[in-house]
């Protein structure tokens, strides 16, 4: 996937042969934030304004902006897969928290 960060937001962008121009949508909120560009520099300096009018937007109106994420992850496993992630924590020496970002920072590195 090819992405362009600005502002602490990711775009996911693809090229759009038919328009002949590169395409981009912000990912992770709720507000569908999208932008064009006909060269990689005008598609930056298009998400930059879409993200600054985002924010601007949000600020006339006196609301949080949203962020692509809090933090917090809370899932829901099938008790097996608790139980041998708690393990596999213990047999580390360390907490499922810390055991569980490891994992998550290995596979979206990859």
């Amino acid at each position: 996937m090819n992405t362009l960060s600005y502002k602490g937001y990711t775009a996911r962008v693809a090229f759009d042969d038919r328009d002949g121009l590169f395409v981009g949508r912000i990912l992770g909120i709720g507000p569908i934030i999208s932008f064009d560009g006909e060269t990689v520099a005008a598609l930056r300096a298009s998400m930059a304004a879409a993200v600054d009018d985002y924010l601007q937007d949000c600020q006339a109106q006196g609301i949080a902006p949203e962020k692509a994420a809090s933090g917090k992850l809370m899932l829901r496993v099938p008790s097996e897969v608790h139980g041998k992630a708690l393990l596999a924590a213990q047999a580390a020496g360390k907490s499922l928290n810390q055991w569980a970002t490891e994992v998550l920072q290995r596979a979206v590195s990859a």
